[in-house]
């Protein structure tokens, strides 16, 4: 993995700004299948189905890298065919609560229960108004209270703006969530994102597949991918 010096998409005068306004904590994975369904999500011409499983494959390793030296573990003893061995597991009592931003978020999550050992899901739904890219709450699955040590995965597949985020955060650390325990998966992120993310949630940790450099004036990623949600699902 690299850490906050990977940014493929980036002219050489923005990666100092990023590094100033992010600190450590940006996460692009230097893997050649991270960059290689990258590619495939890029690709205008690729159909639905394949897109999503694309994004699906893309979020299933982003997962695994954002749960390095994160997970709750615990030690104990296992008999195998030859003896006795020393093992240490992810603790089943601590399920990581996983969040998916709909509609895109389900599909970049689709493969968590294949790398997290225990979970549970929980749904938000935002609207973004196409004038003001302010979002919009319409769908709220969180329990009223979430435990302190709770750890977090929030899943959207866009950073844009960073609106939409952030206002998933704050409806999770109103339920008592640590911000630092929180870990963010994104497909694609743009400064603006990063930048507010950075400034409001010191200690945040986002994995993202690639880092793109600017918005268009619809507040689209450029280049990006396009809608994730819209190409996800044939909609």
């Amino acid at each position: 993995m690299v850490k906050k010096n990977f940014f493929p998409c980036f002219p050489l005068i923005l990666w100092n700004s990023l590094l100033r306004w992010c600190g450590s904590q940006i996460y692009v994975p230097a893997h050649p299948l991270v960059k290689h369904w990258v590619a495939v999500l890029r690709n205008e011409s690729t159909p639905p189905p394949v897109f999503k499983s694309a994004m699906a494959e893309l979020g299933r390793i982003l997962i695994y890298e954002a749960s390095r030296d994160w997970l709750v573990t615990m030690t104990g003893q296992v008999q195998t065919p030859c003896g006795v061995a020393d093992v240490e597991f992810v603790d089943p009592r601590e399920p990581i609560k996983v969040v998916p931003i709909l509609r895109a978020g389900l599909v970049l999550v689709e493969h968590v229960a294949s790398v997290l050992p225990a979970t549970q899901t929980y749904h938000l739904g935002f609207v973004r108004d196409e004038e003001t890219l302010q979002p919009t709450l319409y769908l709220n699955k969180l329990p009223e209270k979430l435990p302190e040590h709770a750890r977090v995965l929030v899943a959207d597949p866009m950073l844009a703006t960073g609106g939409t985020m952030i206002a998933a955060i704050e409806e999770l650390i109103k339920r008592g969530i640590d911000h630092r325990l929180m870990r963010v998966v994104a497909a694609v992120a743009a400064p603006p994102a990063l930048k507010k993310l950075s400034e409001k949630f010191p200690g945040l940790k986002v994995y993202a597949g690639i880092i793109d450099p600017e918005l268009n004036d619809k507040g689209y990623i450029v280049p990006g991918l396009g809608d994730a949600g819209d190409r996800s699902f044939a909609t």
